[in-house]
Formats: C-alpha cells, structure tokens, sequence
C-alpha cells in the first residue's frame, strides 16, 4: 500500500499526486508554508489525507515559530492552512483539533508545546489508517459477490493517510474473499481516477477497468455494476454529500438503474452545522485544468470556462452512508447525529 504521508525529522514527505502515475515521485515540505501549498495545487488531494496534511502542517510550523510570538504566529499557521481548499472540512476538523490542543498547553515551555503537537498530528495519521479499514469492515458486506463495483474520483490510500474510505470497502471485500472487479469513471478534468485509482488498483492486483465519465450511464444500464462506491468531501445534517464534481450525474443514473449507491467517509467528514448541502461551499479551480491536458491546449485561447471541483448529492440517491462507526441509512438527520453521540452505558 502506497505510503501517501510521512512526519520524518527532515519535514513533512508526501507522494506527489500530480506526477502519477508515470512518476512516483516524493516531496519534503520543509515549512508550513509548502505544506499549504502542497494542498493548493493538489500534490496531496483527498479530504482525509488533507486532514493529515493539516495537522502535520501545523506542527510543522510551530517548530520553527519563535517562542515569543508564538501565539501570533500559531494563528497565521492556522489561518494560512484554512485558505487552501474550502470544500474538505476534514481540513478544518483537523485545524480545530490542533488549535484545541494548543490552547490545553499555553503558558508551557515552547519544547513541551512541539513535542505535544507533533504527537498529535503523528495520532491523526494512524487514526486516520485505523479510521480507514474500519470502514472497510463495515462496508464489505454490502459488496456484491461475482459483480463489478463502480467507483468516481479516487478515495484509496492516496486520498487518506493509508487504505482508503471508498477503495478501503473494495480492498476489504477483496480480502473477505468476494470475487469483484472494479470500473474506474476517470473523473475530469483533473484525471483522479484515470491517474490514481487505476494505479492503486493495479499495485493491489484487483482488476480494475477504466471508463470515461460519460461511459457510466451505459454500464450501470447494462446490469454488470452491483454497487457504486465513493468518498466525500463533507456530509451535511441531512445526508447531502459533497464529493468529486460528477458524482451527483452517477448517483442519478445509479438511481435510475436500481442499483446501490454506497458513500464512504469518516464522521469527520460529517458537518452537523449545515442543514443540507445548499450550504456546503464548492471550491473553484482554476480554467486551465479545464482547457488544458497536461499542459497541452484542448480547447481554443480564450475559451469560458466553469470548473467547480466538487458537486453535492442529495441524499435521497444516497442507499447508505459507511462510516467507522457504522452504516448509516435514511432518514440521515437521525441516523447521522446518532454515529456521533456518546455510547450509552450498558449498566
């Protein structure tokens, strides 16, 4: 399993996204401020594995911040990471955790205040791989046996600190011993599933296929797909799910053609705050992504261009919601709330 994320005594090392999947290449983001812009330009892509990167990021910056202006500079390390990509909140989950430790600690020595962070950010990492293949486990058993799993984007472990939400259902089901194969939609324009689930796959030996996005339509119609699985970027209150721009089109003809639509997420990615996803922002990216494929022009000079990165899937063509701490199934403004209430005590 690609290794996406690192904390190592040189910096912050992550497999460049950008570069696969002919290249496999790795940076050392010395500074918070690399870090930020690793996530800018997508070299680290996927809501969890932004997290990760968050939280490293952060206490990547108080090692080199001044004792004595610490708490100003805390804030800009913070503020700055929070601009990167509005969509994830897992970025803002993380920031949060972190900015909620370092309150605990102010008024201890500086040293004792990176040690801390450090630590802290290294435990998001392995929650995160844990987080991951206890999804996988809840997630296997709504894989059928002997049909192809359709998949938009990538959520494996080069969206996540390691195993993946969405390619985490698949690899466990694999490893429950299920007989399945994989369709890859490619997801344009930034190629994600083309350039990274394909590869993942391939490395993982499970026979994966790729198909054009607008392919999805004619696949799902023809009864070969049993289920579609993929990630979030956040989940509103009511079930409304932001992921990969394209997702709402494969929810929709999914629904159509009767089969499952299955999301896969840590409750991280859950924002109880927001009603529905009306109000989940969506991230714009830049037109060249759109007018450009791998720095070639496809599209004449001067060309209008909208390139939303993300959509928002209503949760009526959600079938359920996999999370780490179980399925959740409609009415999703009762069901979600309730993965993330206390456990009762069973005296």
């Amino acid at each position: 399993m690609v290794e996406t994320i690192q904390w190592t005594d040189a910096g912050v090392v992550m497999i460049d996204q950008t570069r696969l999947p002919l290249i496999e290449e790795f940076v050392t983001c010395r500074t918070y401020g690399q870090v930020a812009e690793a996530i800018t330009t997508m070299v680290i892509r996927g809501a969890p594995a932004i997290g990760v990167a968050a939280a490293m990021g952060v206490a990547l910056g108080v090692l080199h911040a001044s004792a004595a202006t610490l708490d100003s500079e805390f804030e800009t390390i913070c503020s700055t990471l929070a601009a990167t990509r509005p969509t994830a909140v897992n970025l803002f989950w993380a920031i949060d955790r972190m900015q909620r430790l370092y309150a605990s600690l102010r008024g201890r020595p500086i040293g004792a205040i990176r040690d801390a962070l450090v630590r802290e950010a290294r435990q998001i990492y392995l929650e995160d791989i844990a987080i991951n293949r206890a999804i996988g486990a809840n997630g296997a058993a709504l894989v059928p046996d002997h049909k192809t799993v359709l998949t938009h984007c990538n959520a494996g472990a080069l969206a996540t600190a390691g195993y993946g939400t969405a390619l985490g259902v698949i690899r466990a089901a694999v490893a429950a011993g299920k007989h399945i194969d994989v369709f890859a939609d490619e997801t344009r324009p930034f190629l994600q599933g083309a350039r990274l689930t394909v590869w993942e796959l391939q490395q993982d030996g499970i026979p994966v296929t790729l198909i054009t996005d607008n392919m999805a339509g004619h696949f799902l119609h023809g009864g070969r797909i049993g289920c579609v699985v993929v990630g979030a970027d956040r989940i509103a209150r009511n079930g409304d799910v932001a992921n990969k721009i394209g997702t709402y089109a494969v929810a929709v003809l999914a629904h159509e053609n009767g089969v499952p639509f299955y999301v896969a997420a840590p409750v991280s990615t859950l924002d109880l705050t927001l009603s529905s996803g009306d109000r989940i922002p969506i991230e714009q990216r830049p037109s060249r992504e759109v007018t450009e494929l791998f720095g070639t022009a496809v599209a004449p000079p001067g060309t209008s261009v909208q390139n939303p990165a993300f959509d928002v899937t209503p949760a009526r063509y959600v079938t359920a919601i996999i999370t780490e701490k179980g399925v959740a199934r409609p009415p999703y403004a009762t069901s979600l709330p309730a993965l993330l209430a206390p456990a009762k005590d069973s005296k």
